[in-house]
């Protein structure tokens, strides 16, 4: 389902593909899918890699908490865009590990974003590989966040990355941008 002026709003079982970055094409990635469902107040999100496996780092699994620069490896993200001009940033890791971030407005006022449940984190390969993120948006919705963007980094054994995302603003590859954020949260259901 699409609203022209929101872009595509999730609905569950909906399942929406990632662009790679035209600058930044993959060696060996041919398709990221996205399916979301919703579980109560939670979001939760199912990303999918297909294409050459074995010319990705996947990083090694490890105890899920927080932590730091995840995209700087092969990771997965959503933002989540509040009403007023901040947001909130998830990266999930391939290792099971997970940072959260809240923004003031675009890239300033960068914290750790604290007030919900840690997300639930796993992964599997299976032909595929597949990670399931479930994130907490009780808060979000609360202060009538409604923008969604889902993206993801894949770094490739020799180094290089891409960058995949529902929609890339002009430049380089910037997830921030809320060009990109193009999809709409959908509203809460029962648990």
């Amino acid at each position: 389902m699409t609203d022209s002026a929101t872009g595509p709003r999730p609905s569950p079982g909906k399942e929406y593909r990632l662009l790679p970055h035209p600058d930044f094409p993959s060696g060996g990635i041919t398709a990221i899918t996205i399916a979301i469902d919703q579980k109560g107040s939670a979001l939760v999100l199912r990303y999918t890699v297909e294409g050459a496996l074995d010319q990705v780092r996947w990083p090694a699994p490890e105890t899920s908490s927080r932590t730091d620069e995840l995209w700087k490896h092969t990771c997965f993200e959503a933002f989540v865009g509040h009403p007023q001009a901040g947001y909130t940033e998830y990266n999930f890791s391939p290792s099971g590990a997970w940072a959260s971030y809240f923004f003031d407005r675009y890239r300033d006022g960068m914290r750790p974003a604290t007030w919900f449940e840690d997300p639930v984190v796993t992964s599997s390969f299976n032909g595929a590989f597949s990670l399931r993120a479930e994130i907490d948006l009780a808060m979000h919705l609360k202060e009538g966040a409604s923008q969604l963007a889902l993206s993801a980094v894949i770094k490739e054994a020799d180094g290089t990355k891409s960058y995949w995302a529902l929609a890339h603003a002009a430049g380089p590859p910037d997830f921030h941008n809320r060009d990109c954020f193009i999809a709409t949260l959908p509203a809460p259901t029962g648990a």
